[in-house]
């Protein structure tokens, strides 16, 4: 191998080559690279030999150098070994020396502490020592200056004062403890000092006054704040307040000659009920804004000027309170009771709710308290001025507080305890009354017209009345009955003189209703805005017993009243009116309108309180279920007085109504005339329930009426002979009776008169198959005995008579037998199945209507407008 190769294969084997990321493949190429070229270019075969060198060649190489690294590695891992307990054993010595270094500063800081102890120990005995100094010295100049006012002499403090701000705010302080130290001698000259001590205060004071004039006067805000630093210290500083407030120019302007202009837009819709409640006035409206750029600019002046801030501001708000806005209020209020009682309360109301919303605004002023003192002159202050003028020393929220406190003060007069609640029911009161007042008038005059004495009274007084003096005997003798019974004469000229009534007036209205709620909600509105949080479930109990009198016993009540009235006076041969069961509809309407205000807006106002909660809804339960039970009555009497008539009519059949002589005139007749009346009114009853009841309530009521005609109609078949054209006449009768019920829509009145229906059918059977037909469908149901009287009215019953007696026998024997019990079981079978008809016995007599309905008329509960 010639020295290049050897040179290569050296090259190769640097360790470099096996460094970092080795490829085996490509050593072996790059071992072989030459070779391979060189192979190539020779023309013969391919010769193993000299590759077979080479690779002998690498691989003792490879040994050689893998022999070197293991040596080399060796070596250096001992090195390692060695040099790692060197560096344990370093690391033992070093932790020795920082334990000790550790050991050295705990003790030094023990050391320091104990230093520091005895530092801070001997700085508070120092400050104590300073501060007794002070005090003794402070003692020693008091008792000084004290000796020269007693001789006279203020020299001393007059040159102090004239050293400028630094000496007046020394001899503020001098002051206020020589008038402190004054108080408490008792010397024999000591009256006389202490006079010129306060003399000599109130010269100091009244001039630091004049500079604090003069610079406000100016507008120099230092010298401002430099004079109520000075006052502050001498006295608190309240009289320095006292003149910035009293000077200000905002109320030395709002003492007006001239009246601010009128709102006449407010004044004239204010009265209104119907009109909504103002929400603002002119001149309140103009004062609240002025009262907000004042404050705005002041709170700045007063940061800047005063060292006690939030004190300034809360006198300076006190004195709006008490002077600019009461003043307005009052006149406001003054204005609006001359009005009316509703002005006053929509006054209070806005002046209210306008206040509220400037105090929420002058909230946001709030300032910083005193500027900070030294301990000592903090602690000799609060001793010094301990039953003295107060110091504001309170935090940022004192502005708020004293802001709510003056606005309840402001209200206090006007809502304390009952005053307000009591006027605002009065108010309700007499609204309500002024609403209802034709109203009133008009049931109150038909109450007296069905009553006999007041219609005697009327024609006594009326007689008085028209013919004057004419002196007649009857006149004298009308005169004297009335003097004799204690009647007022001058009854009947006061009604002439009253407006007439007229009919609409009578009438109830849901429009009314929900006018006087509307009112009420106002009332509840304010109520809630005024009242405490607390007594708010209280108030809206109270407001809604005036609501419940008015619409109940005034209003629903009233007009039920009249109407029972009217039906009670009402001739009983004339046809009844059936105008009243409109009453019922609003009824309805009314009190649903009723319960929806209460379950939305009364009902969680008194949420806050479980006893008032309670208390509310028992009382507005008994209230609807009250009015329930009086429109159940007026129904009743409506019933009472229809079924009457009904039995009226039915009283007009002629004897031979169904045994007619001329067939030809009977079959011209459609219906008799008993069965037209009786129909037109049973139409006209459908029309006006249909009109005016709605739901259960229409259901019952036709019920009723259906379920006694039926009874008048079973007794009024027995009274009348029938015969073949006669029973043509009768099922046509029957078949109008039975349509006009249909059209009622009630399924139990269907099955009465279906058997109506059938039973007239037994006039019209031929007698051979009659007795298979009254032991069919409902007739079959019915004891043959009970079908007896109908049967004998037929014009041919002597004929069959004998042969239906033998009917009867036979069904007595089977009786008696051993099928008995079989027929007596189907036939309770069938009676029980007849008992909704309420058909157990043909009633000899006409039953009579029930005192109230069965379920009565109710109003479900139910939102308001939808259907039943």
């Amino acid at each position: 191998m010639s020295d290049a190769e050897t040179a290569d294969i050296s090259e190769l084997l640097q360790l470099s080559s096996f460094q970092g990321k080795f490829d085996i493949t490509e050593f072996v190429g790059s071992v072989s690279e030459k070779l391979i070229t060189q192979s190539k270019t020779d023309n013969g075969p391919f010769d193993p030999k000299p590759f077979i060198r080479r690779f002998e060649t690498v691989v003792d190489k490879l040994i050689t150098v893998r022999k070197e690294i293991q040596t080399k590695t060796e070596q250096m891992e001992k090195n390692v070994r060695v040099t790692e307990r060197e560096y344990s054993k370093k690391m033992v010595d070093l932790g020795k020396q920082f334990e000790g270094v550790g050991s050295s500063f705990t003790g030094m800081e023990g050391r320091m502490n104990q230093v520091s102890s005895t530092a801070v120990r001997i700085g508070d005995q120092l400050e104590t020592v300073h501060i007794e100094r002070q005090r003794a010295q402070a003692a020693y100049d008091l008792i000084d200056y004290y000796n020269q006012f007693s001789k006279g002499d203020t020299s001393k403090l007059d040159t102090l004062r004239k050293e400028g701000r630094a000496g007046r705010r020394q001899v503020a302080v001098i002051l206020r403890r020589l008038i402190t130290v004054a108080k408490e001698v008792d010397l024999p000259s000591a009256d006389n000092t202490r006079e010129s001590i306060e003399k000599y205060c109130e010269k100091f004071e009244k001039e630091m006054l004049n500079l604090f004039d003069r610079c406000y006067r100016k507008g120099d805000p230092k010298m401002m704040h430099h004079c109520a630093q000075t006052l502050l210290e001498f006295n608190g500083g309240a009289s320095c307040v006292q003149v910035y407030v009293n000077q200000h120019d905002f109320f030395i302007n709002n003492v007006r000659d001239i009246k601010p202009e009128e709102d006449i837009v407010l004044w004239r819709l204010i009265p209104d009920p119907d009109a909504s409640p103002p929400k603002s006035e002119l001149g309140l409206t103009e004062l609240f804004a002025e009262i907000r750029a004042t404050v705005d600019t002041e709170a700045q002046i007063v940061k800047a000027v005063f060292p006690n801030p939030p004190m300034v501001m809360q006198v300076f708000l006190q004195r709006v309170f008490a002077q600019s806005i009461q003043q307005h209020m009052e006149q406001l209020l003054h204005k609006g009771a001359e009005v009316s009682e509703l002005a006053y309360l929509r006054v209070l109301q806005l002046v209210h709710f306008q206040t509220s919303l400037l105090v929420d605004d002058l909230k946001s002023h709030e300032l910083p308290n005193l500027s900070p003192r030294t301990p000592y002159e903090a602690t000799e202050f609060r001793r010094s001025m301990t039953g003295s003028a107060p110091v504001a020393m309170t935090g940022s929220a004192a502005i708020g507080s004293m802001l709510e406190t003056s606005m309840e003060e402001l209200f206090v007069p006007y809502i304390e305890g009952q005053r307000y609640l009591e006027r605002e029911s009065k108010n309700l009161e007499f609204q309500y009354s002024a609403l209802l007042s034709s109203f009133s008038r008009y049931h109150k005059s038909h109450k007296a017209k069905s009553s006999m004495f007041d219609r005697m009274v009327d024609r006594i007084g009326a007689a008085t009345v028209t013919t004057g003096t004419s002196g007649t005997a009857s006149v004298q003798a009308a005169a004297a009955l009335m003097r004799f019974g204690g009647i007022n004469t001058d009854r009947h000229a006061e009604k002439n003189l009253e407006e007439p009534v007229r009919d609409e007036d009578g009438i109830l209205s849901v429009e009314v209703a929900e006018k006087m709620l509307k009112w009420h909600a106002e009332a509840i509105g304010r109520s809630v805005e005024l009242s405490s949080p607390n007594d708010v479930p209280k108030n809206t109990f109270i407001l809604l017993k005036v609501l419940a009198h008015t619409i109940g016993t005034l209003y629903i009540e009233e007009a039920i009243e009249t109407a029972e009235t009217k039906i009670d006076a009402a001739d009983n041969k004339a046809e009844p009116s059936l105008q009243h069961m409109s009453l019922l509809r609003a009824v309805d309407l009314i009190c649903h309108l009723w319960q929806q205000y209460f379950n939305t807006a009364l009902l969680p106002l008194a949420s806050s309180s479980v006893t008032v909660r309670r208390e509310i809804v028992m009382f507005n339960t008994q209230w609807i279920n009250r009015l329930e039970s009086v429109a159940n009555r007026l129904l009743q009497r409506v019933a009472d007085v229809l079924v009457s008539w009904l039995a009226l009519q039915l009283t007009k059949q002629k004897r031979n109504d169904f045994k007619p002589r001329n067939d030809d005139e009977s079959f011209a007749r459609v219906n008799t005339e008993p069965c037209i009346a009786c129909c037109d009114t049973l139409e006209k009853v459908k029309d006006a329930t249909n009109e005016s009841l709605s739901g259960k309530n229409k259901e019952v009521f036709l019920t009723e009426v259906g379920v006694a005609f039926h009874s008048l109609l079973l007794e009024h078949l027995r009274k009348f002979p029938v015969n073949a054209a006669g029973g043509l006449m009768l099922a046509k009768d029957i078949k109008s009776y039975q349509d006009i019920i249909g059209s009622f829509g009630i399924s139990s009145l269907n099955e009465r008169f279906e058997f109506i229906r059938q039973l007239g059918n037994v006039f019209l059977i031929q007698p051979d198959i009659l007795k298979s037909y009254i032991t069919e469908n409902y007739l079959g149901r019915i004891d043959s005995s009970l079908l007896k009287p109908y049967l004998s009215l037929r014009s041919d019953w002597g004929q069959f008579e004998k042969g239906f007696n033998d009917l009867e026998a036979g069904v007595e024997e089977v009786s008696t037998g051993s099928g008995f019990k079989e027929r007596f079981g189907r036939l309770s079978l069938m009676m029980k199945d007849l008992e909704n008809l309420k058909v157990e016995g043909l009633s000899m007599g006409i039953p009579t209507i029930p005192t109230s309905f069965v379920g009565g008329f109710s109003i479900p509960t139910r939102h308001f407008g939808s259907s039943s």
